[in-house]
């Protein structure tokens, strides 16, 4: 199957060039539509921020002593503001966009990885073309590039590879990167912006003596012996006694997190993966899975000069016991107060009578089959299968229903596990759970810090629980993917594609 990309030297040797060069790969952007056989990218005109970006092998100093071999996402900007790309101090974590809703963005991708690997904007409603499909995963010295316009409201996206099988081992090596939108809504709100406005990437790793990263998973995922923020290990920073924003992103391959203060203070959430929530909320934690975002409006001000306020993960998260995620260290600054708006925003209208399906949801079962892999109704992953419960039209509004039901395919006992199942190309809302008998206790464990209001792109289903979501299928036809975020159950096979057709 041909694709959108095309290797450097033969692109050179075609053109009668002989050295790469920024025009190379605007000239390669430009000629992207002349190849048959994939999606072609919407017809967006000049963008108004052009980046190239690279994903290759290095080196990253994350403890005393030797190095650690990294795989990383390296950028630059190639047109527009040099502040589209914002660089993460002593990371391996790859530059975080900072853009507008209603900007085109091209982004020239370029492998210098030694397995082939594409990338996926998690949570952007793109085109079929831009979504990072498996099937356009790009081999070692090619350039794919991507055109969107982004449509998508104020928030904390993300982006990392998805090449099918390997989208585990990938992620875990370093490849992920924040991709965080601004709109005109979100500034006439006046929240902490700036050094106030803090990116915080959680992730477990494993590393052996020699300061290296151990990949050898179960068939529950990857678990690591410890926790990063940003690429840091024991995360600490200092704060004013004033107000911030702290966006908190789970970019662990598998564990889930029970997140809280230390001191049992209420965490006032502010936004989810979709972007703000219309009002704040308080919670006493946060259950934070895969791929899942959260934001969270922090006054640091109630707490005294010198106090260390600590963010920890509580055990009834799956752990032996409490352990820290990161400590923010008050400094000797005046108090400046601010008060959080009772009102953020308003979201567009979406209920459950608009469904087309609303008195038969498609429903989704959760099975582990033959082999040790996981499934979706009895399906693994196919690369352009798409069964029948898997095609929807465009523009209709639908109700999926995921059932966890903690057993195998042949319906014999499973591994009871919960799965994070993320949509592509969309953002939904969570209508309702609803849990077996036999699962409560389990549940009552997580459930309090569940914030299912608000728009998401990922959700949380424990075993013995169904949860139904409510989305619409705007804009773009094509093809698409569910899958769990559990990066090794989505790597042994739960995934599935699943198709928009023009209505």
């Amino acid at each position: 199957m041909s694709k959108l990309i095309i290797d450097r030297r033969e692109f050179l040797r075609y053109l009668g060039i002989s050295t790469v060069s920024i025009l190379g790969h605007q000239l390669l952007s430009a000629c992207a539509p002349l190849f048959s056989g994939q999606p072609t990218n919407e017809p967006f005109g000049e963008p108004d921020v052009e980046v190239q970006l690279f994903a290759k092998t290095d080196l990253q100093q994350i403890f005393p002593g030797n190095p650690t071999k990294v795989w990383r996402y390296q950028g630059e900007v190639i047109k527009g503001s040099s502040d589209a790309l914002r660089f993460l101090p002593d990371s391996y974590l790859g530059p975080i966009f900072q853009v507008n809703k209603g900007m085109h963005v091209r982004v020239h991708f370029t492998n210098d990885l030694p397995e082939t690997t594409i990338i996926h904007w998690h949570g952007l409603h793109v085109p079929e073309s831009a979504d990072g499909h498996p099937r356009l995963a790009i081999e070692n010295g090619e350039t794919y590039v991507y055109d969107f316009k982004v449509m998508d409201r104020a928030g904390t996206y993300w982006y990392h590879p998805h090449p099918h099988g390997r989208t585990g081992p990938q992620v875990y090596q370093g490849l992920a990167g924040l991709f965080l939108i601004h709109d005109d809504e979100e500034t006439s709100l006046s929240l902490p912006s700036n050094e106030k406005d803090l990116p915080l990437v959680i992730q477990d790793r494993y590393f052996d003596s020699d300061n290296q990263l151990v990949y050898d998973p179960s068939v529950m995922g990857m678990f690591g012996n410890r926790i990063l923020v940003n690429g840091i290990p024991d995360f600490k920073f200092e704060v004013d006694r004033a107000a911030y924003r702290l966006r908190l992103m789970n970019g662990s391959n598998a564990r889930i997190y029970k997140l809280a203060w230390d001191d049992g203070s209420p965490l006032h959430v502010i936004g989810t993966e979709g972007g703000l929530l219309e009002q704040p909320l308080i919670r006493d934690y946060i259950t934070l899975a895969p791929a899942q975002r959260v934001e969270l409006w922090v006054d640091f001000g109630l707490w005294d000069s010198g106090d260390i306020i600590n963010l920890i993960s509580l055990t009834e998260a799956g752990d032996a016991v409490d352990f820290p995620i990161f400590s923010a260290v008050i400094n000797n600054s005046d108090r400046l107060v601010t008060s959080l708006p009772d009102q953020l925003t308003i979201h567009d209208p979406l209920n459950a009578s608009q469904a087309v399906n609303a008195n038969n949801p498609r429903v989704f079962e959760m099975q582990m089959g033959m082999g040790m892999r996981w499934m979706f109704n009895g399906r693994v992953f196919e690369m352009m299968d798409v069964a029948r419960n898997e095609k929807v039209r465009l523009d209709d509004i639908e109700i999926w229903e995921f059932y966890n039901p903690g057993r195998s395919g042949m319906g014999m006992p499973g591994m009871i596990q919960p799965h994070p199942i993320h949509i592509h190309g969309l953002q939904f809302k969570i209508l309702e759970r609803q849990v077996d008998s036999s699962s409560v206790i389990s549940y009552s464990n997580l459930k309090d810090g569940f914030v299912d209001e608000g728009w998401h792109d990922t959700v949380l289903v424990v075993p013995g629980e169904r949860v139904r979501l409510l989305m619409q299928f705007k804009d773009f036809n094509g093809l698409y993917l569910y899958h769990c975020h559990n990066l090794e159950h989505e790597d042994m096979g739960m995934m599935r594609n699943y198709q928009v057709l023009s209505a």
